[in-house]
């Protein structure tokens, strides 16, 4: 099992969502093959920087809006 300092949180499985594409379309754009996707989503393969940088070049976000050393808070649970 991973310490907690080898996992790498992400979201790109929101960000996909979000703009209606499918893994196969994200794949195809990235030049990485479908299940690829499916892998980082699951944190079950870290990308290299270069493919973290095509991802937030993809999504027109900065590389940290995607990947996390850290959970991500989850939508909604903040209070007032």
């Amino acid at each position: 099992m991973p310490s907690d300092g080898d996992v790498i949180y992400n979201r790109i499985a929101m960000l996909r969502a979000e703009r209606g594409i499918s893994r196969r379309e994200l794949a195809e754009a990235l030049g990485v093959h479908y299940q690829t996707v499916g892998y980082l989503e699951r944190g079950e393969y870290s990308p290299s920087l270069h493919l973290a940088l095509r991802l937030a070049q993809y999504f027109e976000v900065p590389v940290e809006i995607i990947f996390s050393t850290a959970p991500f808070p989850r939508i909604g649970s903040e209070t007032a």
